[in-house]
């Protein structure tokens, strides 16, 4: 078992290639896509009872186990590294093109804290 006594914060590309070195131990590897995809949507439904739990109108029942949206974002967000790694998919390279198409497309989309409008809007 792995020791977290010196736990470091790591990066994405780190905790891709954590993983990987997890799921290079056992000789199935990773599922298949699709069987992944299953799985992101059962996490994904996980967390939104929690969320329901704690925000919304639906309470848990006595009987029912404590969760907690912190662990349930964890699982999504492995499921969501297994499956980039599966596919080759470099998550950090994802996220900044995503973050680039961000800036570029709703830089002015929403009301700004600093109140700058587009170049536009003041034509």
């Amino acid at each position: 078992m792995k020791d977290f006594s010196n736990f470091q914060e790591k990066t994405l590309k780190e905790m891709q290639v954590e993983l990987d070195d997890y799921i290079a131990q056992f000789k199935k590897g990773y599922f298949p896509p699709m069987s992944q995809m299953v799985r992101m949507s059962e996490e994904v439904g996980e967390l939104s009872r929690e969320v329901m739990h704690v925000y919304g109108e639906k309470q848990k029942k006595e009987n029912e186990p404590n969760g907690s949206i912190s662990e349930e974002l964890g699982d999504v967000l492995v499921v969501v590294m297994l499956l980039a790694n599966s596919l080759n998919i470099d998550l950090t390279d994802t996220f900044e093109k995503n973050m680039e198409k961000f800036y570029k497309r709703d830089t002015y989309r929403f009301e700004r804290v600093d109140e700058e409008t587009s170049a536009f809007e003041n034509e």
